[in-house]
């Protein structure tokens, strides 16, 4: 990082501060774009598998551009790169705003991703280098709570937006916005970088973006494509042996461009652990909840955002608190406490009925959200505590780049076991019947055929949580490791 950043005795808060409103808005615009997507639907003529590609592009590109952000970080200053990233961010919102046809629509907002995959990791590393390490919970808190308040606003509001105004309006609420944020870092962010001699290998590059691409595709497609399509299982097979080409790539480069010699460091590679299986299971309430509390239930999508928005919002507003608990106490009683409550309400969300109220769905995804926000931070942040300040870049980018893939693979598969057991049970109800079935049996026979693979998703979802709360008794409090001279050869200590 920056010797501006590196040597100041205190915290950059102004920097910091560009930074945060920078990334909030890019975050809220990670999941402002869902409740609209019938309404884009029914304005540009478009099928569900083909608007669904606004969101799935969002993620392709954050998952091809995140790894190159450790080389970036490492090349050029602070400054330059929230420049690049705003400027990007604001001109996609503005060309999806007067979006007339999908493909334009589609390019704003793959512009965008170009953006925000910069912003988050910048923000992060910023952070590391700018506070000590018994202030890094603390620090990090605050930063969660960004990063799970954008988000956890971003249905309800754009729900209300769409109900009153056309979709566009979320993107031309935006627009000045970052517009402000954008001449805000012109003039505010000063920081210098001095000139880092460091190859830019174009080739590690395709590897990444045909690896981690590749297979964000395949995982993302599965669910409506099925497992059984070319397209499905080509696209992973590909995605698979370009990244296992690019890991050995980067074991042989001098200066690699995403360092795997982070997964040296035991802290560091089980919080990885951790958080890809965490990852994977979570994934089951914000998919499965929205669909049980709409299809079987009859719940409004504007309803619905607002059940799940009590737990959101404790869940942010959990993180600083959790922050300086971890500064405290250290990771590992938060996290097997929090880990147990995931655990048990995952599981009461394994039997849900015809009959659970809106009341019961609400406090038990507040309590869900309320463990999650004693786990992700500080098992994160504990890993990352154990990495050398030469391997911030790439262990922040390893982090992001690995909740995208986890986040993709725990979406295809959750589909696939609901699917799957909803298909099962439906021919097993249709069996049961005798003679014909009328149309009110079968709309019933869909509605029990579909609570039984919801609940049984959910049963899934709480073994693999499970794994997780197994790995958190092996958490130990880490400090940064002593980097030798030669990064390629460092042990950790």
């Amino acid at each position: 990082m920056n010797q501006s950043i590196d040597n100041n005795e205190r915290p950059p808060y102004l920097i910091l501060a560009v930074l945060m409103i920078g990334a909030f808005i890019t975050f809220l615009n990670s999941t402002f774009l869902n409740v609209a997507l019938p309404s884009i639907m029914a304005e540009l003529g478009v099928d569900t598998a083909t608007v669904q590609w606004l969101s799935t592009s969002y993620m392709l590109i954050n998952g091809i551009l995140i790894p190159t952000t450790a080389f970036l970080i490492q090349k050029y200053s602070v400054r330059r790169l929230f420049l690049v990233a705003m400027s990007l961010f604001t001109l996609g919102t503005i060309i999806a705003g007067f979006a007339g046809f999908f493909p334009i629509l589609l390019v704003g907002r793959m512009v965008q991703a170009s953006g925000s995959a910069i912003m988050m990791p910048l923000l992060m590393n910023v952070m590391l280098v700018s506070f000590p390490v018994a202030k890094r919970g603390t620090a990090m808190g605050v930063f969660g709570l960004i990063l799970m308040f954008a988000p956890a606003i971003g249905p309800t509001l754009s729900g209300w937006i769409v109900e009153h105004y056309d979709w566009r309006m979320l993107f031309h609420l935006i627009t000045p916005i970052a517009l402000v944020v954008l001449i805000l870092g012109f003039f505010l962010l000063k920081d210098k970088k001095d000139k880092v001699d460091i190859h830019f290998d174009l080739f590690s590059v395709v590897l990444s973006t045909i690896g981690f691409g590749g297979l964000l595709y395949g995982f993302s497609s599965a669910g409506t494509m099925g497992w059984g399509s070319p397209a499905v299982y080509g696209t992973i097979i590909i995605g698979a042996l370009s990244l296992l080409w690019f890991i050995l790539r980067q074991t042989k480069l001098k200066v690699p461009m995403l360092n795997f010699n982070v997964f040296k460091y035991p802290m560091f590679s089980l919080a990885s652990i951790i958080t890809v299986v965490l990852n994977m299971a979570l994934f089951s309430g914000f998919l499965l909840i929205p669909i049980y509390a709409q299809t079987i239930l009859g719940i409004s999508p504007m309803e619905t955002g607002l059940m799940m928005l009590p737990g959101a919002i404790l869940n942010a507003f959990m993180s600083p608190i959790t922050g300086r608990l971890f500064d405290k106490f250290g990771g590992r009683g938060l996290s097997i406490l929090g880990l147990l409550v995931v655990t048990l309400t995952t599981y009461s969300f394994s039997n849900l009925s015809f009959d659970t109220s809106y009341t019961t769905l609400m406090i038990l995804h507040a309590a869900r959200m309320f463990g999650m926000s004693l786990v992700m931070m500080p098992v994160s942040t504990n890993g990352l505590n154990q990495l050398p300040p030469q391997y911030y870049p790439h262990g922040t980018a390893m982090n992001n780049t690995l909740n995208q893939v986890s986040g993709a693979i725990g979406t295809a598969l959750l589909i696939t076991i609901m699917s799957n057991r909803e298909a099962g049970l439906a021919a097993q109800l249709t069996a049961e019947v005798t003679g014909q079935p009328t149309a009110e049996m079968q709309q019933q026979i869909v509605l029990e055929s579909m609570l039984g693979g919801i609940n049984f998703a959910f049963l899934v979802s709480t073994f693999i949580i499970v794994i997780s709360l197994i790995l958190a008794f092996f958490i130990k409090r880490s400090t940064p490791s002593v980097i030798v001279s030669d990064p390629r050869h460092s042990k950790p200590e």
